[in-house]
């Protein structure tokens, strides 16, 4: 298979390397063996794979480069190190991530940032309240979902993946004592599943769902400009937050100085679009969301872990020596 197929892949075509068996062995060696010795192991796994992965790397001098051109930055124009340390912050991101999933991530460890109050209306929903939705993105680490449970004080979080391992997961998250997640596998938005989504926002509860990942199904994506170049986003959250005619709210989570910053941000006070306006509507709503991300971006360059192609086609790998 060419190396051009290969970046055309779709990103939940690729083959799942984790399991629940491995999860439970990796988080059993934070425990025993703690996370600083298990670091320089991590670190190694992530050299081979930056070695080895040319396409990712690839793909990440791309994002860098539409970057560094759209902020007009010049310092952010990858180099070889610059490449490496996203990789290597990607690694960083995957121990903060086993310390969520154990309950060593506590919100009075995190910086809120919510000049708008969202937190409120969370804590307000399970007493009466409807449920709304959070757009979440895979900048940063999106297992914040997990601490947002938290800061609702036990408001049940339903957070809305393509991924067909939910069950194990799942399992995890229990074994764990995490009762207040639940992951829910979504491919289509067919009326059954509408009716149980339905049913969870007038009880109050929240659902949360990606905002950068695009959908297994061509039909259901919108293409807008993102760092100065076209890339397709899905449609998924913003039809589904019309059909449930509930709010939507951008939660992003960035490790700035050490230290994680959970950004909340409100987005639509109600979705709903006109007759016929649907799909224009909806094109807006994704152009708005594209450009809140970039300026996130520009927060936290080193926390993009889109590894696949995000801009078709990728530009060709430039030499490492500049």
């Amino acid at each position: 298979m060419s190396e051009q197929v290969v970046q055309e892949r779709h990103w939940s075509a690729h083959k799942e390397r984790g399991s629940l068996i491995l999860m439970r062995l990796t988080a059993f060696s934070v425990r025993v063996f703690g996370r600083r010795l298990l670091t320089p192991v991590l670190y190694l796994i992530v050299l081979y794979f930056f070695a080895s992965a040319r396409s990712a790397r690839r793909n990440i001098r791309q994002y860098q480069s539409y970057l560094a051109d759209w902020s007009g930055n010049a310092s952010l124009r990858p180099t070889l190190g610059s490449v490496f340390g996203l990789f290597i912050a990607f690694a960083d991101n995957l121990l903060d991530r086993l310390d969520v999933w154990r309950g060593r991530l506590r919100f009075e460890q995190v910086t809120l940032v919510d000049p708008s109050g969202v937190r409120t209306r969370l804590l307000h929903s399970q007493h009466g309240g409807r449920g709304e939705i959070l757009v979440v993105t895979h900048l940063g680490n999106p297992d914040v979902c997990r601490a947002m449970a938290e800061l609702g004080e036990q408001v049940p979080l339903n957070v809305l993946v393509h991924n067909r391992h939910v069950a194990q997961f799942n399992r995890l998250l229990g074994e764990a004592g995490d009762r207040s997640m639940r992951l829910i596998q979504v491919s289509e938005l067919d009326t059954a599943m509408m009716l149980d989504l339905s049913q969870r926002v007038e009880r109050g509860e929240w659902l949360a769902i990606a905002g950068d990942r695009v959908p297994l199904h061509d039909g259901r994506r919108v293409m807008v400009n993102f760092l100065g170049h076209a890339a397709p986003f899905p449609q998924g959250p913003w039809l589904l937050a019309g059909l449930l005619q509930c709010p939507v709210n951008l939660l992003c989570c960035l490790k700035v100085d050490g230290r994680y910053q959970i950004h909340l941000d409100p987005f639509l006070d109600t979705a709903h679009w006109e007759r016929g306006r649907r799909d224009a509507t909806i094109q807006g709503w994704v152009q708005g969301y594209a450009d809140h991300l970039a300026q996130q971006c520009l927060m936290a360059p080193q926390q993009w872990f889109n590894f696949y192609a995000y801009w078709q086609p990728a530009q060709p790998e430039a030499t490492d020596a500049n």
